[in-house]
């Protein structure tokens, strides 16, 4: 990247390597510099807790804020009715008002751990794109707004090839998600007066969609900027685990859990993701993240608690890593780990030790937990668990007991009553 930026926001999204393309560098920049921008990012409401793979984009947000900007979190109470199909291989089941709603609600509770909300000039503003598309009449709709779009050209777009050249369907009602996009753009700039949509690079073609049809309607210069799909090291996509998504809301993923997939960042990763995910100076990022050895160890429990610290809270980071320490290092319970408490109504005459480890998380069936087992992955109390068969009753959880699925991922079970 070789422009040199003025505004503070641009130099922070180069610097920390947030940047993947934009449309108009200098035309932005200069609009940053003249005064505060209003920009946003757009979030379908497809479950109730936002996860780690939209974390970048957060902070992305909570760095426009800092410095100087207004951000515009846009929920998609509207566009999740119909469903993005970029780069999908299949449509997304669609859900009705009362869901999204509930997701909209459980998404709030993450934003507002990053962002500042009000009426001041750089407080956030939440907005629902139902407040405009719900309404629409669709002659005029059509009429006044896809008159605008090319079916040649939206054919064309990589996120729709893709899909058709693996002769996969799109149906009618997705193909029409990009226009309804588009639309937001418009509609946030003359509501809104704003400049600029961000997001990941798979939505350069939506960016770009919009930018085209806010200067055909209302001859409006506005800018779009993306942001790379973050992958780890080894290529997987970032966000996922063993367990499946890697959630920001608490009641869905524990403190504990969150604090230890950042603990467990490859080598190679923790200073890309240092830059990312805290708030840390890009020099002190690149020094943890050139440490070797035990030394880079430091550097992801500092990654660790700091990610933790600005979701959770500083307190919640300070529990995940006594826990962590007393778990590997003394070889203790540890107090913060991920607990299962069964009745004894459950338990009955006993429940397999297989059951128990899927229902504490550890394994999603019981074929994965009775192969865990097999291959001498599974501990009890820091035992080697070699029984499949072995039956837990009551006596046996007179006190807690501790499951381990590698080295990395432990639960406690408790009785419960």
């Amino acid at each position: 990247m070789t422009y040199h930026p003025k505004s503070d926001f641009l130099d922070v999204m180069i610097t920390r390597g947030y940047l993947a393309d934009c449309t108009d560098y200098q035309g932005l920049d200069d609009a940053l510099m003249a005064g505060v921008v209003p920009a946003y990012i757009g979030y379908d409401a497809t479950a109730k807790s936002l996860h780690v793979g939209h974390l970048m984009n957060i902070m992305v947000l909570r760095w426009f804020q800092k410095t100087g900007g207004k951000p515009i979190t846009l929920m998609g109470g509207g566009t999740t009715k119909v469903g993005d199909p970029s780069f999908r291989s299949d449509e997304r089941p669609l859900l009705d008002e009362m869901a999204i709603d509930a997701n909209i609600g459980g998404m709030k509770t993450v934003f507002k751990k990053y962002l500042s909300y009000g009426d001041k000039p750089t407080d956030a503003v939440m907005l629902n794109n139902a407040e405009w598309l719900d309404n629409l009449n669709y002659l005029e709709f059509l009429r006044d707004i896809g008159r605008h779009f090319s079916v040649n050209r939206m054919l064309a777009f990589e996120s729709v090839k893709s899909r058709l050249d693996r002769e996969q369907s799109l149906s009618f009602l997705e193909f029409n998600y990009m226009i309804l996009q588009a639309y937001d753009f418009l509609e946030l700039n003359r509501r809104y007066g704003c400049l600029l949509q961000m997001g990941g690079s798979d939505q350069w073609g939506n960016i770009v969609n919009g930018i085209d049809l806010t200067r055909r309607v209302l001859d409006t210069e506005i800018y779009g900027l993306t942001t790379p799909l973050l992958t780890t090291s080894d290529g997987r996509k970032m966000g996922k685990s063993q367990g499946g998504a890697i959630w920001l809301n608490d009641e869905m993923l524990s403190s504990y859990e969150f604090w230890q997939f950042w603990r467990n960042t490859t080598d190679a990763d923790t200073g890309k993701f240092l830059k990312i995910f805290t708030e840390l100076p890009v020099d002190e990022c690149d020094r943890l993240g050139a440490l070797e050895g035990s030394e880079i160890n430091e550097g992801k429990i500092i990654l660790a608690n700091e990610v933790t610290a600005l979701l959770h809270g500083a307190d919640a980071a300070k529990a995940a890593e006594a826990t962590a320490r007393e778990v590997f290092e003394k070889g203790g319970v540890g107090d913060d780990l991920p607990t299962l408490a069964v009745t004894a109504e459950e338990l009955g005459d006993g429940m397999s030790i297989v059951q128990l480890i899927v229902k504490s998380g550890l394994a999603k069936s019981g074929k994965e937990a009775k192969r865990l087992i097999s291959e001498n992955g599974a501990k009890l109390d820091d035992a080697p668990l070699t029984d499949a068969g072995l039956m837990i009753n009551a006596a046996a959880l007179s006190s807690p007991i501790k499951l381990s699925a590698g080295k990395k991922r432990h639960a406690l079970v408790t009785l419960n009553g």
